[in-house]
């Protein structure tokens, strides 16, 4: 479910919930709406209140911290895919095959998203970039160093490849964690009997329906905001991928 589906829905839902809290205040006897009783209704829902409070901020939190590992990630594999090229280009000319291979990793990558998708939705099959980088390393594994000098760029063009094949495999896992739905579910009808004691409680004036409906409608950004940050590769909140974008003008410089 894409991020503003999940927003428009949480602010229908919270809308619905508001106006069922008006009907249901039309339909009431005087005596279930005295002052006495608002005052129980509002020492209960600030608990929900609460919890609520702690559970959007949990969200967000956790968001918040998956949109910046994230972006340190991207910084991460941007660097060591120049240290990568870099290495081989000291190695000589024997590495130009596999510096042509990584280019064209990074082209892939660049063309369709840095998103963690393994396999193509039309045809079902591997997406190549999962054997390029292997291909780097296998043309790394078949050189065959004249001295010392090459054989430690080897191995360091070996290491560095390593792990930014490791990098392609963790944003894979990290990427079927997604949202926690059921904590997201029990937010949001916490948040409906919020909002549905609100309209209990509520005079029917536009002031009032004003307010009522920028509080839903933030709310809701709030939601969209948890679900587009979770995704940090997707969405409209996705981290840039400037840093691939520089390091492939470097890639493959003398």
């Amino acid at each position: 479910m894409s991020s503003l589906l999940l927003g428009g829905l949480v602010f229908v839902f919270l809308s619905a919930a508001t106006s069922i809290g008006m009907m249901v205040r039309a339909r009431l006897p005087d005596h279930h709406l005295s002052s006495e009783s608002k005052d129980v209704i509002r020492l209960a829902t600030a608990v929900v209140g609460t919890l609520s409070a702690l559970a959007l901020g949990l969200l967000i939190a956790s968001a918040k911290s998956s949109y910046d590992n994230a972006e340190a990630e991207m910084r991460t594999v941007a660097a060591r895919i120049l240290l990568l090229d870099r290495v081989m280009a000291h190695y000589g000319p024997e590495t130009d095959n596999a510096r042509r291979l990584l280019r064209e990793l990074i082209e892939k990558r660049l063309s369709r998203g840095w998103t963690a998708e393994t396999t193509d939705e039309v045809s079902g099959t591997a997406l190549g970039e999962y054997q390029d980088i292997e291909a780097v390393q296998g043309d790394l594994r078949s050189l065959s160093p004249r001295d010392d000098v090459q054989h430690s760029l080897q191995s360091r063009a070996l290491e560095v490849s390593g792990m930014v094949a490791e990098t392609h495999w963790l944003l894979v896992e990290s990427g079927r964690e997604g949202l926690p739905w059921a904590f997201l579910a029990v937010l949001v009808c916490w948040l409906g009997l919020l909002f549905s004691t609100f309209g209990l409680q509520a005079p029917v004036n536009p002031t009032v329906l004003s307010i009522l409906f920028v509080c839903a409608l933030s709310v809701a950004g709030a939601v969209f905001l948890i679900s587009d940050m979770a995704n940090p590769y997707v969405g409209l909140v996705r981290v840039s991928e400037a840093p691939l974008q520089s390091a492939l003008e470097r890639l493959g410089k003398p």
